[in-house]
């Protein structure tokens, strides 16, 4: 018998970094986490409509990557506010943006990684 699936909490990954994606997903995974990841803001889209997260998780790489960051948060936030976001960057990046409910720094640590998912994802 499969264990219920429902009862974790669904992260959408979006990561362009291919080496770290997959990475980070089973980090997710294996800390109890349904998780479905792409490496396309426009696919991240797609699927965003396609089921409801808990949270979705952008990867944020460089300040170049801001604006199109903050550019598919304005659009999930729009077309529904309550969705929480978070965005992964470094303390640089982060500085440059308001957009996400949160910031989760990268000095990559995989237990702090989770922890600022989790408190992420539960945070009201």
């Amino acid at each position: 018998m499969l264990p219920d699936q429902s009862s974790k909490p669904a992260i959408l990954h979006i990561c362009r970094r291919e080496t770290l994606r997959p990475l980070r997903d089973q980090i997710l995974r294996l800390s109890g986490f349904l998780v479905d990841s792409t490496i396309s803001s426009v696919d991240g889209l797609a699927m965003f409509w396609a089921r409801h997260y808990d949270l979705v998780l952008v990867d944020v790489e460089g300040q170049a990557g801001v604006g199109e960051a903050e550019s598919l948060c304005s659009e999930i936030k729009t077309a529904q506010h309550t969705q929480k976001v978070a965005f992964v960057c470094n303390w640089r990046v982060a500085n440059l943006t308001d957009c996400p409910d949160e910031i989760l720094r990268t000095e990559f640590d995989p237990a702090a990684f989770v922890a600022g998912v989790r408190g992420a994802v539960h945070r009201h």
